[in-house]
């Protein structure tokens, strides 16, 4: 999501100056980003942890708007090893939101980056921001809530100018192969199987990662009075299940059905998201435009032209996590 909305920026608003923050973990990648804006003095390009207070005091007060991607986000890691999470999360959005306090004066606005995970399974047709509880169901979404209304408490106590918003699951170009989607196009490729947690009916919000580009710049050029300690959803009120997904994929790729295979089922697994977007569509005049199967098309276009890209991140597609229940390890 933050690279693709770094260039999504960098090439609609040529006179902008763009400072990017990050220590490339296993999801990151420096060829996230084209050779061009290396170039670019409208680019900078900071390697250093979120969590070096110093260091985010040192560049927040150089700008006037920062938005706060910074996260471990992938479930499965997170229940192999959750230390990091709640470190990288929870510690470096007090970081951020510490340093833009501090500068206040300075900076603008601050749109935090939460997820739809903070909810949990759905108890409601459809997610809405101000009513549905938030119920973590991993250390990932744990760690994110916990971010999430520390930055809420940051506008309660200290009125700064943050926006939180909930993006429901993303695909499209340069997400991390152990994502769904990415997965089961890269198994397609490869001609492996597409490994399906439990009965797949889990079902979700897809969200092409180009609307979620259109959702952020409207955030970040609204009149922030309208958006100030809100919280607002990014989806499309559309859910499909994991077995729909894989039976697409099968199909536009030409693959056989035999490459579907159902593995034991995740701990922690959410059965349903939603995204009531009503707030995007009253405060940002926002609302998705790309439907799923037009955003899968290019998403698999993407990755079958990028096998340079993904193939040297293909070992970290799967994690070894242990079921508590019963001993075992599994790959997920």
């Amino acid at each position: 999501m933050g690279s693709n909305f770094v260039n999504y920026l960098f090439n609609k608003y040529p006179d902008y100056q763009i400072t990017v923050l990050d220590c490339l973990t296993y999801a990151g990648g420096i060829d996230n980003f084209p050779e061009k804006m290396f170039c670019d003095p409208r680019f900078k390009f900071v390697y250093g942890n979120v969590c070096n207070t110093q260091l985010v005091e040192d560049l927040v007060k150089e700008n006037d708007a920062v938005i706060h991607f910074a996260a471990e986000t992938h479930v499965t890691r997170s229940i192999a090893d959750n230390l990091v999470f709640f470190e990288t999360d929870v510690m470096g959005s007090q970081s951020i939101a510490s340093a833009v306090t501090k500068h206040r004066d300075r900076v603008e606005r601050l749109i935090h980056i939460s997820t739809s995970e903070v909810y949990g399974t759905a108890h409601d047709e459809k997610m809405k921001e101000d009513s549905h509880p938030l119920l973590p169901m991993s250390p990932y979404a744990a760690a994110k809530a916990g971010a999430d209304r520390l930055m809420y408490s940051y506008w309660e106590t200290y009125k700064i100018p943050v926006t939180i918003i909930r993006p429901f699951n993303n695909y499209g170009p340069n997400q991390h192969l152990e994502k769904l989607i990415p997965r089961f196009i890269t198994s397609c490729l490869l001609n492996e199987t597409l490994n399906i947690h439990g009965d797949g009916q889990s079902s979700r919000d897809w969200l092409y990662v180009e609307d979620l580009c259109r959702g952020l710049d409207a955030a970040l050029h609204v009149d922030q009075k309208k958006i100030d300690g809100q919280v607002i959803n990014l989806g499309t009120g559309r859910d499909i299940d994991i077995n729909t997904i894989a039976e697409i994929i099968i199909y536009k790729m030409q693959k056989p059905r035999s490459l579907i295979n159902h593995i034991l089922d995740r701990p922690g697994q959410v059965l349903r998201h939603t995204a009531d977007i009503k707030k995007a569509k009253e405060l940002l005049n926002w609302e998705p435009e790309t439907i799923f199967e037009k955003g899968l098309d290019k998403t698999i276009e993407w990755y079958t032209n990028h096998t340079d890209w993904w193939k040297k991140r293909q070992w970290l597609r799967q994690v070894p996590i242990k079921r508590f229940s019963d001993d075992q390890i599994i790959l997920h």
